[in-house]
């Protein structure tokens, strides 16, 4: 029988892991302390020796590391498909796997609403400001330092999109029926964007960022968009303009960010990701118009138990069809 590996604990889908694998592979749970021991335990006679697939969450950084170009160089030849539980890969080498025929899997559309509802709340929050009453509050000072003048309804305004995938159209359905208005950018249309979303290619995306009351960031952290958001981005938007981020902190230049919160460019700011993360800088918390998550976008059971699902489900299609369904973008091209 094949061995396929966990790679991160799962929380919630046991049963069906047991489910999914029974009479077809032997399921490996790795419990290596650190990067050597897993190394280690990878070559010919170690407990993880021979296995075929990966079922990878980013909790197993913090005991073996990221899947960076020395981790994949050390799997053994066996392995030939990394089932990653999220929508975001950023923490796997995708081009060394490709190197060593290794097919790499994602969990899109699991992390679809969670992600999208928690962009709602930053957005709402960033444009009624919230989070600041609600610290007023706390700290027994009701509105003291509320200013009406800075807090805005959401009916009529402009939401720009940056990236209409699966989580970047679920936000633009919510914010749709307040009503906004939904413009996007992406480097072509998006296939199934409704026709209420107006779409602006790369020469007219100045004229969106113009137009924009909030932009919201919903691209994969690669080299090519880190600090995709940056200096000339932002000072496109017109003044007083929000900037939402749950995709990825890096994708945005933070000192750049930074600077329009402390010029008034910005009116408000709604972050869920950071770029150097569980560490925030700093000078993010002394904005009271800075509304901050502790990247809580696929914290709920119910999302974190379809990408279980689905990331092991991909594994499984792996040896019973051999491929999964959710092959990053890598792969496809």
């Amino acid at each position: 029988m094949v061995r396929v590996l966990i790679c991160g604990d799962l929380v919630w889908a046991h049963e069906e892991c047991e489910q999914l694998f029974k009479g077809l592979a032997e399921v490996v749970r790795m419990d290596s302390p650190d990067r050597a021991d897993f190394f280690a335990n990878l070559q010919p006679g170690g407990k993880y020796d021979g296995i075929v697939g990966i079922y990878r969450h980013n909790v197993s950084a913090d005991y073996i590391g990221i899947f960076d170009k020395e981790l994949v160089s050390k799997l053994p030849s066996s392995v030939k498909w990394i089932a990653h539980n999220g929508a975001g890969y950023d923490q796997i080498d995708v081009i060394a796997c490709k190197e060593r025929g290794i097919f790499v899997s994602n969990t899109p559309g699991a992390v679809d609403d969670a992600t999208a509802t928690t962009a709602l709340y930053l957005l709402i929050s960033s444009l009624r400001l919230f989070s600041h009453a609600e610290q007023t509050l706390r700290a027994g000072k009701w509105k003291s330092s509320h200013r009406p003048g800075a807090a805005h309804d959401l009916t009529g305004r402009t939401l720009a999109i940056l990236g209409l995938g699966g989580i970047g159209l679920r936000l633009a359905e919510l914010a749709h029926a307040f009503p906004m208005r939904i413009v996007y950018h992406n480097r072509r249309p998006a296939p199934n964007a409704p026709e209420w979303a107006e779409y602006f290619p790369a020469e007219r995306l100045d004229e969106m960022l113009a137009q924009a009351d909030v932009l919201s960031v919903h691209v994969p952290l690669k080299p090519e968009t880190e600090g995709l958001v940056g200096e000339k981005m932002i000072r496109a938007l017109k003044r007083g303009a929000v900037i939402v981020n749950t995709a990825r902190g890096k994708v945005i230049d933070e000192a750049a960010l930074i600077r329009a919160l402390e010029d008034g460019h910005l009116g408000a700011v709604g972050l869920d990701v950071y770029p150097n993360e569980p560490e925030v800088n700093p000078r993010l918390l002394e904005f009271p118009n800075a509304t901050l998550l502790p990247h809580m976008g696929t914290e709920t059971c119910d999302s974190q138990r379809k990408m279980e699902v689905r990331a092991l489900t991909n594994l499984r299609d792996f040896l019973t069809k051999g491929k999964g369904e959710d092959l990053v973008p890598e792969h496809r091209q």
